[in-house]
């Protein structure tokens, strides 16, 4: 538990009941270490660091199993990232060496290890449908890809339905509605450091009960909003992510929604900072939120509570 020091304070669980929090996700000052350091205001703080470097080789299994490789150019490997994640067992991890495939991947009642050399090395795209579909996907982890949907149907271009994995340094983008969905009473993934930018609706999208740990992403250049939760028991840790350039506001909370919200930035929107509607529920409580997160350089202001949050888009 941390508590927020000053005029005004507030209790925060910590970590969530839904699984370990890094301690790095927050700034701890050594001569106090139960309070919470908060990030200062002023000029928000983008973040710059290098992406990763791409990976040559496969890194090693930690489930123990085999390594199966997908390389188009290469016809001693799988031709597509689909075909080797059909003949892979549980303990198995695929490996993508660097191209663009077609493909659609559908992921169900399993673990999955699925790494890319990169994300800016290896990009698969679909036509009819999302590129990506989780469901029910136990543990494991996905790294290193693009997922970009190229159709004109309403389809997103990452679709995580009550699943528990780790998703990191990839990029999901040209989704006709949000770039990833995450949604399912049941749904406790982990997305740290990815991309979500230029997609026909918002970034992130968290509903229908859904508590995922989402940290440190980019969410930029999305028509409606870097982030958006909506309804009752949905409830997401949104750490240190950064929401910038998107058409209307960087982070959306609605219709009973519930959210830790700490440490993000929030600037370069067309509206505001963060939007909420006043019934929900924010860890800082919301007279706090625009001094636990950056929440400057918006031009309509760096927070509002209204009951109409999507009425200049008709809804």
């Amino acid at each position: 538990m941390i508590v927020l020091t000053g005029k005004k304070t507030a209790r925060i669980m910590w970590p969530p009941a839904h699984g370990v929090i890094p301690r790095e996700s927050v700034i701890m000052p050594s001569d106090q270490p139960d309070e919470l350091h908060l990030p200062e205001q002023g000029v928000p703080q983008v973040s710059t660091q290098e992406p990763p470097l791409p990976l040559l080789e496969p890194p090693p299994n930690p489930a123990g199993g085999k390594t199966l490789i997908v390389d188009g150019a290469d016809p001693s490997a799988y031709p597509r990232p689909s075909a080797a994640l059909k003949d892979a067992r549980p303990e198995d991890q695929v490996f993508i060496r660097p191209g663009t495939y077609e493909d659609k991947l559908f992921v169900t009642d399993r673990p999955i290890l699925l790494i890319g050399a990169g994300r800016d090395q290896v990009q698969i795209f679909s036509r009819r449908g999302g590129p990506l579909y989780l469901q029910r996907v136990t543990s494991g982890r996905l790294s290193g890809i693009t997922f970009r949907y190229v159709g004109s149907d309403q389809n997103s271009a990452m679709n995580i339905l009550d699943s528990t994995c780790t998703i990191t340094a990839c990029r999901a983008t040209e989704g006709v509605l949000s770039g990833v969905v995450v949604y399912g009473p049941n749904c406790r993934p982990t997305l740290i450091d990815n991309e979500v930018c230029r997609n026909r609706e918002s970034g992130i999208f968290v509903f229908a009960g859904a508590r995922p740990y989402v940290a440190q992403n980019q969410c930029y250049a999305n028509h409606h909003f870097g982030i958006a939760v909506r309804d009752p028991s949905t409830h997401p840790d949104l750490i240190r992510n950064t929401c910038r350039d998107n058409m209307l506001s960087g982070i959306l909370l609605f219709h009973h929604a519930e959210a830790m919200v700490l440490d993000n930035t929030c600037c370069d929107n067309q509206h505001w900072g963060l939007v909420t509607t006043p019934e929900c529920q924010t860890t800082p409580p919301r007279d706090q939120l625009a001094a636990a997160n950056r929440l400057a350089s918006n031009p309509r202001g760096p927070l509002t509570v209204t009951q109409e949050p999507l009425a200049e888009i008709g809804r």
